[in-house]
């Protein structure tokens, strides 16, 4: 179940995440907007590190209560989950009092199609 939040920026929706490699032809206007969404979501060290947690948990998907050691302030923590939660790159599930986070489908596989190398 996918809380996105209204208005939100989903980068799954609408995008064809079967593109070429950045390298191998130029982007269009709108899919350079949507993957800089990704990137400047990315770009925070701590969103980096909670992503990152959460794609290494087994069966990819994370409590809050176990990923929200990364020396910030809880508040904090929900913030930037909420931020990567609001660009596609995370989906979330409440189950009673916790909210439960996995990578979104396709969102491995998008980034590493479009940062590889072409031959």
């Amino acid at each position: 179940m996918s809380n996105l939040a209204p208005g939100s920026t989903n980068l799954t929706a609408g995008m064809t995440w079967c593109c070429q490699p950045l390298g191998k032809e130029e982007l269009s206007a709108p899919d350079s907007e949507k993957i800089a969404v990704m990137f400047k979501a990315l770009s925070d060290p701590v969103r980096l590190r909670l992503f990152s947690k959460i794609a290494a948990r087994p069966g990819g998907e994370a409590c809050v209560c176990d990923i929200q050691d990364v020396g910030v302030s809880q508040p904090t923590v929900s913030h930037h989950l909420r931020k990567l939660r609001e660009t596609g790159l995370l989906e979330s599930e409440r189950r009673a009092s916790w909210v439960y986070y996995r990578v979104a489908p396709g969102v491995l596989s998008a980034m590493a199609g479009l940062l590889s190398q072409t031959p």
